[in-house]
């Protein structure tokens, strides 16, 4: 074993070293305690992350009372979310990229499935883990990457309209007064301008196309002087390679000098779909990005240099050029998804390919947290408690991408997975809700 590897301390010593580095901006001593045990209890195996059964393997023999202070904790208890995932990127950060520098900044959004309509934020709207429509509320969120590892630092529900336009409902789900219904691209350029105001490292700003398609959500990563490879659907038009929109008519002997640009009849921007369709099978180059299950991930794509058309009539110079990334069907030269980005014009199509592809990384995050770390089994209403359980279910999560961040990925045994011992159940302990007999859960 390295020697480096030998002067760490034991892993128990370093999960209580984190969670007294985690939990320094409580703002409160009472506040530490249940804080610290809520996060060892979403780390521990068991299937469900709510409070009940968390108190009763905590503290088996003092349920009613760990009860009620892990629901303190997260429901009631008025501290910072955004001081406690500060804190988390600020111990993360520095493992996370010790190897190589940071990757990514990767924007997305998940859904929670939800029934009724008084628990804060549901509405029906598109729910991605089901993939449609469903009754369910979404969270917006910004994650920090490198090619092994990632860790969401922000987070904020999407408070839909018919909620933010609704006095009553706000003040049962305690919703706080300066939350007003902004769409997710909106949310997620407030949750940017944080990290770059806390002088985050930055990176390239990865969105799919539920933000990329946002023209304002791009004009304003570049006012930040942030570079971004995002999504955007294949109607989205363009102007070709070496064509843009014609320049203002001459000046008329009478009246203003126009100043805005022009199309004609036969001088009109194409879909990205329609200019696909004029590209040969030599613009097409295979690309693989990086290792699957079954084998290196690969397809066709294809890199041109245009200018978006955005209502470029109203502007008096074009839209400057950036890169169009197309991905084919397969070994097919048939686009099926298509990127824009501002990043330098000489870099390389592989590497073009492997920035555009690293938000693969943002559904590993929510895979774990959620079948790992129970990010949506929390089954309170308001705002604060939302938060405030996310809040914390990112800080467990933090901890076990620092120790993956500890130790090679060739390192036995699994090195870096935390275990944390599991109590019994008290031999009577029942679950409220739970269809088993009393004593079903005693083992």
């Amino acid at each position: 074993m390295p020697e480096r590897q030998k002067e760490l301390p034991s892993q128990p010593e370093r999960f209580a070293q984190y969670l007294d580095r985690m939990v320094q901006g409580a703002g409160h001593a009472d506040r530490v305690g249940p804080m610290q045990n809520y996060t060892k209890g979403l780390l521990l195996p068991i299937p469900r992350k709510s409070i009940e059964p968390m108190a009763a393997r905590l503290q088996p023999d003092n349920v009613r009372p760990t009860h009620q202070s892990l629901h303190h904790i997260v429901a009631e208890a008025t501290w910072s979310d955004a001081t406690l995932l500060g804190q988390v990127r600020q111990e993360v950060l520095p493992l996370l990229t010790r190897h190589r520098p940071l990757g990514a900044w990767i924007i997305d959004d998940t859904g929670f499935p939800k029934k009724g309509t008084h628990s804060v934020g549901v509405a029906r709207q598109y729910c991605g883990q089901l993939g449609k429509q469903e009754n369910c509320r979404v969270a917006v969120s910004v994650s920090l990457a490198t090619e092994e590892a990632s860790l969401p630092v922000a987070w904020r529900l999407y408070l839909p309209e018919v909620w933010a336009q609704d006095p009553e409902r706000r003040k049962k789900a305690g919703v706080p007064e300066e939350i007003r219904f902004q769409t997710k691209p909106q949310i997620a350029l407030d949750q940017i301008r944080g990290l770059v105001q806390d002088q985050v490292p930055r990176a390239p700003v990865l969105a799919d196309a539920a933000y990329g398609n946002d023209y304002k959500f791009r004009a304003a990563l570049e006012q930040l002087q942030l570079s971004y490879v995002v999504g955007v659907q294949l109607s989205t038009t363009v102007w070709p390679p070496g064509t843009t929109p014609l320049p203002p008519q001459a000046r008329p002997a009478l009246g203003r000098t126009p100043t805005r640009l022009r199309r004609g009849p036969q001088h009109q921007p194409l879909t990205i779909q329609e200019l696909a369709g004029c590209l040969s099978a030599c613009d097409w180059h295979k690309v693989s990005w990086r290792p699957g299950t079954r084998g290196p991930l690969s397809a066709c794509f294809a890199a041109l240099r245009v200018r978006v058309a955005h209502r470029d009539t109203e502007r008096s110079q074009p839209h400057p050029e950036q890169w169009l990334l197309l991905e084919g069907s397969g070994t097919e030269a048939e686009p099926v998804k298509a990127w824009l980005s501002n990043l330098p014009p000489a870099l390389s199509l592989r590497s073009l390919v492997a920035v555009a592809k690293l938000r693969w990384r943002i559904e590993h995050d929510y895979e774990e947290l959620k079948q790992e770390l129970g990010l949506g089994h929390y089954e309170g209403r308001n705002w604060l408690g939302f938060h405030h359980h996310a809040s914390l279910c990112i800080a467990a999560y933090g901890f076990l991408v620092a120790e993956r961040c500890l130790f090679p990925p060739s390192a036995p045994a699994r090195a870096g997975q935390i275990r944390l011992g599991l109590p019994r159940l008290p031999r009577r302990f029942h679950p409220r809700g739970s269809p088993a007999a009393p004593g079903a859960a005693s083992a």
